[in-house]
């Protein structure tokens, strides 16, 4: 393979990423994904210039071949939930620990160029003390917070004992077109969003004082891209955050949508969820000296370019 690829290429941030890299320059991007939750109508306007191959990174089989010789690997591919890895963890386990694994044995195996592997902010848990840094002792408080912290591990032991180039990003709660907001374990801005177009209230879990780094997707795969060119003698098996560095309540959040619909809508509130962290926020000081991380929005603009985009999907 002589084009980059992307697992999980058919998702919300996949899809993100697969467009980015095709403005950038790529003449074409391949995509791995098992359509568990992807969808073939993300890459609808790109698809001329994709190549999609319908395959489970838990097979290691069918995903060995695609690897080989690739330039870099966005490795992308995961059941994302907190909530659903705490009622089956089982699917969560294999996919997220066990399939990295294949990714990585295989981009090692079949020489590939780099692995930029998406890990997640959830390896911080319930720590005090903010803004999160990479220095800090990870304590994941779910399945799904240690699956990716083993990712991460993964990926420096096979960049220090297999020669082969990773590095890690810790995604924090990122948002934006596409994220489908169909499914129980949706991110809340998608939730957010439909309901406010829907003029309900949304279901708030816990008093809505948590607080997420929210990032708008475009700015994540900006950083993608930028971890995959980074000098290797700085980066490589590296962990790095992937944040704005700034965070909001789910109070303020839900407030600024109703400023910028013109409504006024009061959420409702349920229980906390299980594995919940209260509050997360990234320093991104590392990733902008070693990375070039730049983020474009704020938050109010990805807020607006979301509620557009779904706005458009529903009309």
């Amino acid at each position: 393979m002589t084009c980059p690829i992307v697992t999980g290429g058919a998702g919300f941030i996949g899809s993100a990423l697969v467009r980015s890299l095709l403005a950038g320059g790529a003449e074409r991007v391949a995509v791995i994904d098992n359509f568990q939750s992807g969808r073939e109508e993300n890459l609808a306007e790109v698809r001329s210039r994709v190549d999609v191959h319908r395959a489970d990174i838990r097979d290691y089989a069918a995903i060995a071949p695609l690897l080989q010789g690739a330039p870099l690997v966005f490795h992308l591919a995961a059941i994302p939930s907190v909530p659903r890895s705490i009622t089956e963890p089982v699917p969560s386990h294999e996919s997220n620990i066990d399939g990295t694994f294949n990714v990585f044995r295989a981009a090692a195996e079949g020489g590939a160029g780099r692995v930029v592997y998406a890990a997640s902010s959830s390896a911080y848990g319930d720590t005090e003390v903010l803004p999160k840094i990479e220095s800090m002792a990870p304590n994941p408080k779910s399945p799904y917070a240690l699956q990716k912290l083993v990712g991460e591990y993964y990926g420096s032991v096979f960049a220090s004992c297999f020669g082969l180039e990773t590095v890690s990003l810790r995604f924090f709660n990122v948002y934006g077109p596409r994220q489908d907001p169909s499914s129980p374990y949706s991110g809340v801005l998608s939730i957010f969003m439909t309901r406010l177009l829907e003029r309900r209230a949304p279901v708030i879990f816990g008093d809505g004082g948590q607080s997420r780094d929210f990032t708008y997707v475009e700015d994540v795969a900006e950083l993608c891209i930028k971890a995959a060119h980074a000098p290797a003698a700085l980066v490589s098996g590296k962990v790095y955050n992937a944040g704005n560095g700034g965070r909001f309540t789910l109070n303020e959040t839900w407030q600024t949508l109703c400023r910028i619909e013109g409504v006024d809508i009061q959420p409702e509130y349920g229980p906390e969820r299980a594995g919940d962290v209260r509050h997360s926020q990234a320093d991104i000081t590392a990733a902008v000296r070693d990375l070039g991380h730049a983020p474009r929005f704020s938050f109010e603009e990805g807020l607006r370019r979301t509620l557009a985009w779904y706005r458009a999907s529903q009309a």
